[in-house]
Formats: structure tokens, C-alpha cells, sequence
């Protein structure tokens, strides 16, 4: 298959660049040697933009390609549909067709979402696996599962580019995963901005409306459980610190959450009109230290309750490894077996990213099914219910208000003694792309 990273789509472009020159240089007439050259440009400037395109592992397929430059909102796999109710859900699958369609390949639903504590609007795209509309799991909850991009990115990439949604289904159908509910919101509000999921100072409140409007939202248009143990938060680069962040800061409404070539430290922010770098804090240093996750888990109090994380890292990238294996490190003290993959060969690229989805995805998605059991037993002991709407109502900490103790200091020496993490996915070499994206 002549895919934009196989082989032999590289050697048929030299092999036509060369036959082109050759007839450049042998033809004799000047109109035939021009027609050449112009030839002979299109195959050369091909390669150059497949070589680009191999180089950082974005687009594994031309469905995904055609896809994110086909139009804002495209999805390659499942059917897709524009919603803004959650009885407008209810009615996508109306027809027997879009019923037996959704039955075999589950339904991408793109929801236009209004914060109701911080007013943002943003784009989500939604998947709800084939179980969600199959007879047998007509009275079931699914957990879910929220993605958060890269940056620059857009949350269609994880459809488009990591093929989320099919690895999904192939994995139950494989037994290695069990469905769940995917959620994926526009995390920046637009192309060239970076929030970083955090409650940016004087401006848009990202960590609230994703970590509590969205969640809220979600579970009161669809068929999920609500905020919890049983919901996962994960996410790529920007999307990994997100993940890593929203998780520590919210640990009753995550019960896991997936960290692929994450940071665990802030970076400034990008906001447009004019285009700027800013501090997300206002240089407020108590709000940077309770919203840097390293620093987050190693003064929490030994018996705080944290959501069971899942890393993941290319070792093309030595910054991204050392970074997981550092936080991996403070984890080992609070949980045991947490999974470290390190992705031989791949940088901080799509193609590392492609590589760890199944991993993270039959990891956690059991575990989240048994969480959602457990959490339905629970809720029919007295007072369990008024527990737990308390817990899913609790609001992010107003700017200035401190979480952390205003002295507190890492801990000396957390970090030995803790076993070797696991590498997998053996794969060619390849450099790194930029630390952020």
C-alpha cells in the first residue's frame, strides 16, 4: 500500500524524479526540456513533503490527511454527526440503517458545549462505541474516557491521526478492552492558542470548564456514569501535562489517567490578539506550584487518594523519558505496578503516540468497567448519593487561593529504590520532533 510512510511510496517518487531528469537532459527541442523540469518538480516537491510528514509521524493514512484538510470538523472511520441536545442523540439512530450502521462501528457525535460555572463554548467530539447502541447495553453506564490533543492540534486528530475509535474496537473485539464512552473537547479554543488546561489569569478559565462544565455536560446528555472513580482523563504532549495536571487537582471526579510524552511542569501559555507568551499565573508562584504535578504529588500527604496513572514515552526523546521516569518514580511510592511503556526508536511524534494508544487503552479500560461496578454497589448504601454529588460539585480553588502548604518543599530522596519501568514497542529510529506540541 502506497500509505504516506511506507518505503515504497519514497522509491517510486526518486525513481519518476530521476526518469524526469534524465528526459530533461536528453531531450534535444527546449519546449520538451522545460516540460520536464516542471514535471520533475512535482515528484521532487512530494518527497520533500512525505519525508516532512515521516519525519514527525503525522499522518499514517491519506483518509487521515484527507481528512484534516478536507474541512474543520472532518472524521475519518465512524459515521459523524452535529448535535446540540442530548435529544438530538437520542434520535441519530432513528433509521434501521444508521441503527445497524451504529451497532457495527459506533457513532462520532461533534456537540457544541456551553460551560455553566465559566461561560466558554468549545467543539467536542464525542465517540460512543457499537455497545452503546447494541440491545444488551441498553440499561448500562459506560465510563469514559476523556482525550485531550496536542499542541498545535485539533481533538479530531485523535480520530483522524491516532485511530482512537478503531483501535478501540478492535480491542474488544479482541477482548483486551472493554467500551467505553471517548470524549474529545477542543482544549485550546482555537488554532494557535495554548492554555495548557489551566485557569489562564485574566482570561479564559480552561481547567474548570474542561475538569467540571464538560464532565457535568457529558454526563447529563448521554448515557455514562457520572464524574468519578470510573472516568479517565488522558492526553499527548500539551494534552500528557493536562492530563497529569487535571487528574491531581481533580482525583474525585478521575479515577485514571494516561500520560503519553507529558510534562510535568507549567509552560507559558500563547494567547493571540496580539500573539504573546504569558505567564498562566500572573507570576502568581503558589498557583505555578499547585498546578505542576511533580511538586503536586511529592507534598500531598502519604494517605491522599490519587487517580492510577498509566506513562508513556518515546526514547528518541531523552527529555520526555526523563521526565516520565521521574514522576514514574514519586508514583512507585504511592502505587504499585505503575506501567512505564518507553517506545523504542520513536521521538516525540505521532508515530510514538500511535504505538502506546492500544497499550493505555487495554489497560485502563477494564479497569475503569470495574471501577464503574464497584461504584454502582457502593451507591446503594445509605447516604452514598449525597456523597457523591458533593464530590462532583466541589469547584476549582479561585485565583490566589492556595492548596499547598505556603513552606512546602520536595521531599530528599523519594526517588530510589524504585524497580526498572518497562519498555515496549520496538520500532526503526527516529529523531525527536520539538518538545511541545
Amino acid at each position: 500500500m502506497l500509505e504516506p510512510q511506507s518505503t515504497t511510496l519514497f522509491v517510486l517518487l526518486m525513481v519518476l524524479f530521476g526518469l524526469l531528469a534524465w528526459w530533461m537532459m536528453k531531450a534535444r527541442q527546449p519546449v520538451l526540456r522545460l516540460l520536464a523540469a516542471c514535471l520533475a518538480f512535482l515528484p521532487a516537491v512530494m518527497f520533500g513533503v512525505v519525508a516532512v510528514n515521516k519525519y514527525y509521524g503525522y499522518y499514517q493514512t491519506w483518509s487521515a490527511a484527507i481528512a484534516d484538510f478536507g474541512g474543520q470538523g472532518a472524521v475519518t472511520g465512524s459515521p459523524m454527526s452535529t448535535v446540540t441536545s442530548g435529544t438530538q442523540i437520542a434520535q441519530l439512530t432513528k433509521s434501521q440503517s444508521d441503527l445497524h450502521l451504529a451497532q457495527q462501528q459506533g457513532y462520532t457525535v461533534r456537540m457544541t458545549v456551553s460551560g455553566k460555572l465559566i461561560h466558554i463554548t468549545r467543539a467536542v467530539y464525542t465517540y460512543l462505541p457499537p455497545q452503546y447502541f447494541q440491545p444488551a447495553y441498553k440499561n448500562y453506564r459506560f465510563p469514559v474516557m476523556e482525550l485531550i490533543h496536542g499542541q498545535p492540534g485539533a481533538p479530531q486528530d485523535w480520530i483522524n491521526l491516532l485511530d482512537v475509535n478503531a483501535v478501540l474496537n478492535q480491542l474488544v473485539a479482541q477482548r483486551r478492552a472493554k467500551p467505553v464512552v471517548l470524549v474529545m473537547p477542543d482544549a485550546n479554543g482555537a488554532e494557535n492558542i495554548s492554555l495548557q488546561c489551566l485557569n489562564q489569569a485574566a482570561g479564559p478559565a480552561d481547567l474548570t470548564y474542561l475538569a467540571q462544565d464538560l464532565p457535568e455536560v457529558i454526563a447529563r446528555r448521554l448515557r455514562v456514569t457520572p464524574p468519578g472513580p470510573s472516568w479517565a482523563i488522558a492526553g499527548y504532549s500539551e494534552g500528557g501535562y493536562c492530563a497529569a495536571n487535571m487528574a491531581l487537582r481533580f482525583p474525585s471526579r478521575y479515577g485514571f489517567a494516561g500520560v503519553m510524552s507529558g510534562y510535568f511542569s507549567p509552560l507559558a501559555n500563547t494567547l493571540q490578539h496580539p500573539y504573546r507568551e504569558v505567564s498562566p499565573f500572573g507570576g502568581n508562584r503558589t498557583l505555578k506550584a499547585e498546578n505542576t504535578p511533580l511538586r503536586e504529588l511529592q507534598v500531598l500527604p502519604p494517605t491522599a487518594r490519587i487517580p492510577y496513572f498509566w506513562l508513556g514515552a518515546g526514547t528518541g526523546n531523552k527529555g520526555d523519558v526523563a521526565a516520565a521516569e521521574t514522576f514514574w518514580q514519586e508514583l512507585a511510592l504511592r502505587q504499585t505496578d505503575v506501567p512505564l511503556d518507553l517506545t523504542h526508536g520513536e521521538g516525540h511524534n505521532m508515530g510514538t503516540w500511535t504505538r502506546e494508544v492500544p497499550s493505555m487503552l487495554a489497560w485502563m479500560t477494564p479497569r475503569m468497567v470495574e471501577a464503574a461496578k464497584k461504584e454502582a454497589a457502593a451507591s446503594h448504601q445509605p447516604g452514598a448519593r449525597h456523597r457523591a454529588k458533593a464530590a462532583r460539585h466541589r469547584t476549582a480553588p479561585a485565583p490566589g487561593a492556595s492548596l499547598l502548604p505556603s513552606a512546602a518543599v520536595p521531599a530528599a530522596g523519594r526517588t530510589s529504590g524504585a524497580p526498572t519501568p518497562r519498555a515496549s514497542h520496538a520500532t526503526p529510529a527516529r529523531t525527536p520532533a520539538p518538545a511541545k506540541s
